[in-house]
């Protein structure tokens, strides 16, 4: 293992670490508020909007996530003739957006199948209580039931948000320069593990924080406990 390379390849590699930070931090965005709104369209009574809601979960949880980030990115090409080479949004090319598209569908339908179940679980005196003292359904909902959900869902929304973390990695599919592709590119030149390592290394610290900070919020939501 050559130790003169591994400042360079520390640094190139932290460089990729925001692609990756921004995949994770994007889908969280744009998955946590999409899983919440798919859990209430998954018990909706109308059993069309139900049924077009698990079909969605159906395909997003059964086909590979791989194979998703492929349709996205070429999906609009070969169905629509329309050309995404030029697609910008900021800094961002259209190979980072599909990216983002991507895992976020993805995501959404996990988060909504947990939240799902953390609504369910609620007792229904509960809704009967509000009721009683004049809430609305809404106030019921954002006010009573929302911050219990999100209480009782927290350990299984940590064990999805560790996944997204590695799951970034899938990135390199469409070409992204996030981290996990960085340390291919410097495994080859190098011709050295070591690159490999220290990716697994970072991997792990950004985890290791996730964990550690979804814990604390925890026992922050544990005020009865």
């Amino acid at each position: 293992m050559n130790t003169e390379l591994l400042w360079p390849t520390i640094k190139q590699l932290w460089q990729g670490f925001g692609y990756t930070f921004g995949i994770f931090g994007f889908t969280l965005l744009f998955a946590l508020p999409l899983g919440l709104l798919v859990a209430r369209g998954r018990m909706s009574k109308n059993i069309v909007v139900s049924s077009l809601v698990r079909i969605y979960i159906s395909i997003m949880r059964g086909t590979p996530l791989m194979l998703q980030l492929l349709l996205v990115y070429f999906g609009p090409y070969y169905l629509f003739k329309v050309s995404t080479g030029n697609i910008n949004i900021g800094p961002f090319n259209y190979r980072f957006i599909a990216t983002v598209i991507g895992f976020s569908l993805n995501y959404a339908a996990y988060f909504a199948e947990i939240f799902r179940g953390g609504i369910q679980s609620m007792p229904v005196g509960q809704y009967e209580a509000a009721q009683v003292l004049g809430f609305s359904k809404m106030q019921t909902y954002f006010k009573i039931i929302l911050p219990q959900v999100v209480k009782r869902v927290l350990p299984s929304v940590t064990n999805e948000v560790i996944t997204l973390v590695k799951d970034t990695s899938l990135a390199q599919v469409l070409a992204v320069t996030e981290m996990f592709t960085v340390a291919k590119e410097l495994a080859s030149s190098q011709v050295s593990v070591m690159p490999f390592i220290a990716a697994g290394v970072f991997y792990y610290i950004a985890n290791a924080i996730v964990e550690v900070s979804m814990n604390r919020f925890e026992k922050k939501m544990s005020y009865y406990s």
